[in-house]
Parts: structure tokens; sequence; C-alpha cells
């Protein structure tokens, strides 16, 4: 039950599925939500919540975005009162990586609350990317994610928070570090307590495939001697190895076999399943830095004064911890995006800077973690997943109008936040969010369609995407809905104008496409950096008046792919999905949000007098 879910290939994810959800998972996760429930909405006491909840974001655009949805938020008390929310931003310039985040967000508290922050409890959620592997998170961020759940409906910020809901009780003084589109789920003894209390680092551990281990980081534990093995178990860590080989993972003795452990041998009587056939790993979620080593860093950064590289905040930070750490990590950029200059040395001077800190980790052997970040995952989990649907009360019409839901094969079909008419069709394997659709409107299978309004007769293909945004274009309101296959590849890029035949468009040649769309291949096509050119910066987009236009014209492109017939967008003018982002109009896509949900709201209030 243990096993971890992110980054596993579609055959671990099937096999997973087919094993029945953990009983202790759910009850313990139900109490979490009810519990937060609980505080939405009314004043917190001193020490009973987080005293500073903090979200990164990429630039100035994406945290007025976070801001404006935050206030929405503690408008409708959709959270807990009486706690500071912020946003930081990262600096303008080269991309700085959730580490060199961290440090920004650390000299934001300073300046904000100077040595106050010293007693604080911090919730530090990184959600500073564009999501270019889940567009329909890209416009208003990974962190206001909707699921299928709750009501009003939760996003992935009331989860997090829900989820930690013990943590700040338990807690020194310091910083939690934890990523946007990630979900840890746990069980543990009634009696017990996840404590983070000890001076240096500590981080949260789950029991995962060594698969899973190659793509994430994996700790090499101290020698534990005691022969019960419960669900909550404190360890000290010898050193931290990142995205390691399953070559390396024996080599430093990370790997643990299975043995012949009886039910009694876990507190919550549910033993992790692969732990029973297979050897396995402990790999991480969030991590916990005290209020001096959060200091440390503090010091170090202002002593820099800039990052100009990207830093990762578990590989080059918790890779400088514990008594086993060497200096010979920083030199292995093999697992960097984009390599600068000054990234080896960065790296050097953190190793120094953090050597001899302790790392201490929390082992949670009924634990999972979840991670949502891709439309692959997105629509497996929200479709498909009992485990997870069982373990979080997942359901498939949520906060939504809509009478009826498919199933085929344990899939089914997922509505949130959405008023769609009886006449319609959603094919099971597909989510709605936020939209409306009309009766002649039939979603094909493993769909995904966010924002958007359609009235007219419409067929959206089998594996397809489409997600609307309002823009701001001259002081105008205008739209654009952005159309392609849930399989494609935003971030493949070329970079010669003669190399995008390389490109895919829903599995066409993108080059072919163009042809069919009537586009000529030139630099003005693409947006941005001309040496980059992919999916997200191409300008294939159209622009039009009405929300419920720009979703027809962006399907009949997408149409004219499928079935290799002629759809000229010369007439349009035309936008990438980079460009989107800059004139998103947010105030209009909450507005729009906010009129679903009242429509909803009021059908809902007349069905229970009706009943009554």
């Amino acid at each position: 039950m243990c096993a971890v879910l992110r980054g596993l290939r579609k055959s671990d994810v099937m096999a997973a599925a087919r094993s029945s959800p953990n009983v202790s998972l759910r009850e313990a996760t139900q109490r979490k939500l009810r519990r937060f429930s609980e505080l939405r909405g009314k004043p917190v006491a001193a020490g009973e919540f987080w005293d500073i909840v903090a979200i990164t974001a990429a630039d100035k655009k994406q945290e007025l975005a976070y801001k404006q949805q935050l206030s929405e938020k503690l408008r409708r008390k959709e959270l807990p009162l009486g706690v500071q929310y912020h946003v930081f931003v990262d600096p303008a310039g080269v991309k700085i990586g959730n580490g060199g985040s961290t440090l920004c967000a650390l000299r934001c508290l300073e300046k904000l609350y100077g040595d106050k922050w010293n007693s604080f409890t911090i919730l530090l959620i990184h959600s500073g990317g564009y999501s270019q592997r889940l567009p329909n998170a890209s416009a208003l961020g990974k962190i206001f994610t909707a699921l299928p759940l709750g009501n009003p409906i939760y996003q992935m910020l009331e989860l997090k928070l829900a989820m930690y809901i013990d943590f700040p009780s338990h807690m020194n003084p310091g910083v939690l570090v934890t990523c946007a589109d990630d979900i840890e789920l746990y069980s543990i003894g009634e009696l017990e307590f996840i404590r983070f209390d000890k001076p240096g680092f500590t981080a949260l551990a789950h029991p995962s495939s060594l698969t899973v281990g190659t793509t994430h980081g994996v700790f090499v534990l101290d020698p534990f001697n005691y022969l019960e093995h419960g669900d909550l178990e404190y360890r000290s860590c010898h050193c931290f190895l990142h995205k390691p080989s399953i070559e390396k993972m024996h080599q430093f003795n990370a790997v643990y076999r299975p043995r012949n452990l009886s039910q009694q041998d876990f507190a919550g009587g549910d033993p992790a399943c692969f732990r029973l056939d297979s050897e396995y790993v402990y790999t991480d979620s969030l991590f916990y830095m005290d209020h001096k080593s959060a200091k440390k860093l503090l010091a170090f950064y202002e002593k820099i004064g800039t990052v100009n590289c990207e830093i990762d905040a578990y590989g080059d930070f918790l890779q400088a911890l514990g008594p086993g750490a060497t200096v010979e990590y920083t030199r292995n950029t093999s697992n960097v995006t984009k390599e600068e200059s000054e990234l080896v040395e960065m790296r050097q001077r953190i190793f120094h800077l953090l050597k001899g800190t302790s790392l201490n980790v929390v082992v949670l052997n009924n634990s999972k973690f979840y991670h949502i970040g891709t439309t692959e995952e997105y629509l497996f989990h929200f479709t498909s997943d009992s485990w997870l649907k069982s373990e979080l009360g997942l359901q498939s019409i949520a906060f939504s109008i809509f009478p009826g839901i498919s199933e085929y094969s344990g899939k089914t079909s997922c509505v949130i936040q959405s008023i769609l008419d009886s006449g319609c069709s959603v094919a099971p394997g597909s989510v709605v969010e936020y939209c409306r659709l009309g009766p002649d409107v039939s979603v094909g299978e493993n769909c995904i369609i966010s924002g958007s309004c359609i009235i007219t007769k419409a067929v959206l293909p089998a594996y397809s995407f489409v997600c609307s945004l309002s823009l701001k274009m001259n002081g105008q309101l205008k739209y654009s809905s952005m159309a392609f296959g849930v399989r494609d590849d935003l971030k493949k890029n070329v970079k010669t104008l003669s190399d995008i035949k390389l490109l895919q468009f829903f599995g066409v040649c993108f080059l072919s496409c163009l042809d069919i769309w009537n586009l000529k291949v030139t630099e003005e096509l693409f947006s941005g950096d001309k040496t980059c050119l992919s999916l997200w910066t191409a300008r294939i987009f159209p622009v039009c008046c009405s929300l419920s236009d720009s979703v027809t014209t962006s399907l009949k492109m997408l149409n004219a792919v499928m079935n290799k017939s002629s759809f000229s967008l010369n007439s349009y003018k035309l936008l990438s999905i980079e460009e989107m982002l800059v004139y998103k109009d947010v105030e209009d896509m909450i507005t729009y949000r906010e009129q679903i949900f009242l429509e909803i709201s009021l059908n809902k209030k007349q069905s229970d007098l009706e009943i009554s």
C-alpha cells in the first residue's frame, strides 16, 4: 500500500490499481479532511495552525494571479483565518530553481518580520513553474489545481493544508518545504504524531520501488536495530542520493530486502504491499529545516547577493547533509535541465555551508506519495485510480450539474464545478473542469477540457486537450483556447526552423499541421527565444471575441488535423501559450468560475427545497 505512484510506468500504475485501497490510510486521511473543514473560514488559535503560509511564484504576473486567488478564497472563507498568507516572487532573470526560490523566500520573511519569524512555524509551497506538462494549471497555478472533492471544491492548496493539519502543533519554529503538485498520505498510530523538533533538517520518507527511486531522492539510513517495524519510525540518515541508479542504491546499502512481516509488525495493521515480494528503498517528499538552519541559508544568500543558476532544494540542499555526504555530487550535472557555468561552484559553496548538519528522517511505512504534475497522471488519478478515490473520497461528479456518468472497466469520467446539459456525453477517462457544455457536445475518452464554454454541436476527439483563457489585450477582453493532444510534449524544442518537422501536434508532424492551417514557416511563427522552438511558443491559437467562439475555432483546427482537411488560420490574430500567459485576465477567469459556482449553488438549494 505504500507504493509511491509518481514517475511510475503505465504497467506499474495499472498493477497498482488492481490492489485494494488501504483502509487505515482512508480513515487517517478522512480525519485530517474533517479537521481542516472545521477550521475553514474560522480564526485559528495560537499554535493550532501555521503562523505563515507562503507560496512561491515565478514572475510578477504569476504573483498577481496567486494573490488574487488567495484574496478570493479568504473572502469566501475557504481558508483558516488569522494566518498570514504570502506570495513570494522569484527575481526577474535566469531561472533559480526551487532552491533559489527558498533562499528568496527566506529573505522576504526577514524583510517582513525581522527577528519575529524566529518563533514562527512556516509552510513554504513551491509553485513557481509554468506547468508545461499540465497546461490547465498554467494560467492560475499548480497550487490552485481543482480536485474532485469538497464543497466548495478543494484545490491543491486546501488539500496541502488539510494533509499537514497535525504538523504545526508538533513542530519547533522553522520552515516546512513542499511542492505544489504532490499529495502525501500517511497513517500512523492513534497516539503517535510526526514531530519536527530536532536540530538541522528533517525529511519524510516513503517506501518505494527501486524504479521509482531512480527518479527521486533516496535516503541511506543508519542501521536500525529494532525487531519490530511500526508505521512511524524516527531514523538518522547517513547520506542522501539524488536520482541514483539502481547500482548506486545497492552500492550505498540503501536497498531493503523483503522479510517475513506479519500484520503485527505494523501499528496500523496494513503492511506495505510491495515489501512482501520485492526490494525497496525510502524516497523523499517534503522536508523541514529548523530556524537555525534557515538563518544559515539566509546569511549565505545575503552574502552572495544573487543566484545565477538553478538550485534544487532537494538535490543541492539534502545531498550536503548527513555524516556520509561528500563533495562528489556537486560535479554531477546529469540531472540538470540547463547547466550554467556557476552551478558547480554554487553547489560546492552550499555543500561546505551545510556540511555537518544532521538529516533526520521520519520513515512512514504506511504512506503514499502521489504526483499530479502531468496530463497522464492527472487523468489516471482522477478517473481510474481506485486507491486515491477511496482514500481521499474523490467524486466522479464534484459540485456540478450533470445527470449521468458512464463507467467502463473501472474507469469513469470526472466532472468538477461544471454545468453540463443532460444531452451532453463525456466518455470514461476524461476530466471536465469549470465548463459549460451544451446538449450536442460529445467528449471522447481520455480528454481534458478546462474553463471552456461550448453551446453549439461539437465533438472532442479522444485524447484531446482544450483549455480556455480570458485575455486582456489593448484594454479589451478577448479569449483564446489552447488545443492539442494530451500526449503532446509541449516542452520538446528544436533550435532551427528546419528542425520543426521533429515536433508533433496530436501525433502528427507539426510541419504537416502548418500546411493544413495554411501557416508559413517563419521566425514570426514562434514567440520568445528563436533558438528554442516548441509547441509552447508556437503562435497557432486564435484570439476571439467570445469564449464559445474561441473553443469552437480551436476545435476546428484540431479536427482539421485529425481529418487531414484544410482550415486556414490566416485571418486570425494568433498567440502562443507563452503569450496567452502574458495576456491572461485572471479577474475575468475567476469571475467566470464564480458565476458557475453561484448557478450550481442555486440549483442545489432549489433541489433541496423540492426534496424537503
